[in-house]
């Protein structure tokens, strides 16, 4: 049976990690709105309905407060994404059902938050340093997703030069999509993308032994 003790500590760790969440969340929510240029630690802390002194408790700068919120996002992506392999179908049109998933992960507030942060990045050293590590876990989870895509027996680096290929197809429609582009040509490109993937797959070189 618990303690009045332990149980106290555990509630303590719960608001400390429901205030987290709460700063994490109003962080996202300005950058898709406001964008990174008006987000200000103020209005996150508004949104949030929490202090300056809570905000500064859990992250002592900006850049760390905008680097955890990415994180955030992303491990919530990473999730999203390995668990989409369990509803992969069989056969070549389970390559074309995952870049759809891909597609869906990597548009919409993930999109949109990151892009504000990766161009803010570009003459901030500090936002910079923190992003990379997230981005490249990021980069980690989406190759597991890919491999359950491609199966075993596709050449690691031929596999992981596709993934690359995609994402930053992805990337660039999501972009394309934020500025207001043309949606049935990214849905012509996309389309004309996953041809262009069933091609090299119908005669894909094995890895030996395979």
């Amino acid at each position: 049976m618990a303690t009045p003790t332990a149980r106290k500590h555990r509630t303590q760790a719960e608001r400390s990690e429901r205030t987290r969440e709460l700063l994490l969340d109003a962080t996202v929510e300005c950058l898709v709105e406001l964008g990174y240029a008006h987000t200000t630690v103020q209005e996150i802390c508004q949104r949030a309905g929490l202090s300056r002194g809570a905000q500064q408790h859990h992250f002592t700068t900006k850049a760390e407060l905008m680097t955890s919120a990415l994180e955030h996002l992303f491990a919530r992506l990473s999730a999203q994404i390995l668990n989409a392999t369990a509803e992969l179908p069989p056969g070549p049109e389970r390559i074309e059902v995952g870049i759809d998933q891909l597609w869906s992960a990597y548009s919409g507030t993930l999109s949109t938050a990151a892009v504000e942060l990766w161009v803010a990045a570009r003459t901030d050293p500090e936002l910079r340093k923190s992003l990379l590590p997230v981005d490249r876990a990021l980069g980690h989870a989406t190759l597991r997703f890919y491999r359950q895509i491609v199966g075993p027996d596709l050449d690691e680096q031929r596999a992981e030069t596709l993934l690359l290929l995609t994402v930053n197809l992805i990337r660039g429609l999501a972009l394309d999509a934020m500025i207001g582009g043309d949606a049935k040509r990214r849905t012509a490109l996309l389309t004309e993308w996953k041809s262009l993937v069933l091609d090299q797959f119908a005669n894909r070189p094995r890895v030996e032994g395979g």
